[in-house]
């Protein structure tokens, strides 16, 4: 019997495949077997070729599961599918599992029945939530940083800096069902899945992943300068912002988010810059 293990060697700030050796001692007397999601691996191939016995585990982050996620949505598993952490930020398992000690989860049910996503004219399905505002902007500044060093990207740092010099709020108009909602000076605004993305912020407290409902939480940070919304920004890493006046939350099956200027955008972590608007549909 053997472990088939999809990893992602540029997760962990390209330390990924060295995480991927803790797997193995959670599945004694297995071979292991090693297959980079980077280099697109047959994944219908592969499920077809296993043995009764066999075990299946992902290893990354927030972004090798979205991923992840999108590869395999069509195809049908006979066997549960493990997934161990190996991210920076590991939102998803957070959020889902807790901070305890990492061990590889079953996943099987929250990598079905996601929404989608639709920016600059592309789809795919994500896990925890879109970024758009100065969160994308964080990932944009990010990814520069981590062209030039191999140090750990501190995001806070970032973002806070991005309040007091360098990131300009947009207007942004809000469609939530079909019902329209317009604000002046929007410093946040995405959709989530799931309660948490960013390293550990918390913008929707209340949404649940497997909800019946099957809707998304959509959150607005608007209306204030740069020192209140510093002030107030440190409170969605304990979800504790949504009482704020600066603050509105919106649930549905259907959102799109209109800024009037392009920005960055993440999904899961992932980046796509000069974006004016997303789509969401569940």
């Amino acid at each position: 019997m053997k472990v088939c293990v999809f990893y992602n060697s540029k997760a962990s700030s390209g330390n990924g495949k060295a995480v991927v050796g803790e797997v193995e001692k959670f599945f004694p007397g297995k071979t292991a077997e090693y297959h980079d999601v980077i280099e697109n691996p047959d994944y219908s191939g592969i499920f077809s070729s296993l043995e009764k016995g066999d075990d299946v585990v992902l290893c990354g982050g927030d972004g090798t599961l979205m991923r992840f996620a999108n590869d395999v949505y069509d195809l049908k598993f006979d066997r549960d599918i493990y997934y161990y952490p190996a991210g920076t930020g590991n939102d998803f398992y957070t959020d889902v599992f807790g901070k305890d000690e990492k061990k590889p989860v079953v996943i099987n049910d929250y990598i079905k029945n996601l929404p989608t996503v639709t920016v600059n004219g592309k789809s795919c399905r994500f896990v925890n939530g879109i970024g758009y505002g100065i969160d994308g902007y964080c990932c944009e500044v990010g990814d520069k940083l981590r062209e030039k060093s191999d140090k750990p990207v501190n995001y806070t740092s970032i973002a806070i800096k991005g309040l007091l010099f360098h990131y300009k709020p947009t207007n942004a108009v809000v469609t939530v069902d079909g019902k329209e909602y317009k604000f002046k000076k929007v410093w946040l605004a995405p959709t989530m899945n799931g309660r948490m993305y960013g390293g550990g912020m918390i913008p929707t407290p209340d949404q649940q992943r497997l909800s019946d409902d099957k809707k998304v939480s959509v959150m607005v940070m608007n209306g204030v300068g740069k020192l209140r919304t510093l002030i107030a920004f440190p409170t969605i890493f304990e979800g504790k912002h949504v009482d704020k006046p600066i603050v509105h939350i919106f649930k549905g099956k259907k959102v799109k988010v209109e800024f009037d200027r392009p920005t960055a955008l993440q999904i899961d972590g992932e980046t796509v810059l000069g974006v004016s608007s997303y789509e969401v549909v569940c």
